[in-house]
């Protein structure tokens, strides 16, 4: 009897634990954001110019992974970015040159660790990890957001420039017109 009362709370254990992975909310293969280099949102951008949202990180950056866990894994904010911008992944550190246009851009050795010249340009040499820029339609910047930012104040920073709020009016203004509840969108 005891050996039943086991086998028969296992299953429902078990059971439970299925109907309850079935029935959380997967993110669609086509919310997920699709990541360009630098080189090829430039490309893009001579063709169809549309804004441009960069990640600016390094591989030892702790809050920038967790951003990505986090943030840039939310549905609402992955849609929002994949339809309004080019987004691109910017290793702060890489190696590698990168051209855009006639201005090239290289790694700067410095002690132990170095920094790459977009990065600092992109960021104002403020270098801290995560940053995320916004470029407009021309690739001029509109505005660096150093720091950790949850998915939904990232959402209102993301469609106040996404959608042109930037330029008509400030944010506070916009936050408390367009965002009334906490968060429209379920994390």
């Amino acid at each position: 009897m005891n050996k039943l009362f086991t086998v028969l709370i296992a299953t429902l254990l078990i059971a439970g634990g299925l109907v309850s992975f079935r029935s959380r909310p997967e993110i669609k293969e086509e919310s997920k954001i699709k990541w360009l280099t630098i080189e090829e949102a430039f490309a893009l951008n001579q063709k169809k110019p549309k804004k441009i949202f960069i990640d600016v990180y390094t591989d030892w950056c702790g809050w920038c992974k967790v951003m990505d866990r986090e943030t840039f894994t939310n549905p609402a904010v992955a849609d929002y970015i994949s339809k309004n911008y080019y987004a691109v992944k910017l290793n702060a550190e890489q190696k590698e040159d990168i051209v855009l246009g006639t201005d090239k851009f290289v790694y700067v050795a410095q002690g132990s660790r170095g920094y790459h010249q977009l990065a600092a340009a992109l960021l104002r040499n403020q270098l801290s990890y995560p940053t995320v820029v916004f470029l407009n339609e021309k690739f001029q910047p509109i505005q660096p957001i150093p720091g950790y930012i949850k998915a939904p104040e990232f959402h209102q920073i993301i469609t106040f420039i996404g959608g042109d709020y930037y330029s008509k009016e400030p944010f506070e203004q916009f936050k408390t017109k367009t965002y009334p509840q906490k968060f429209p969108v379920k994390i």
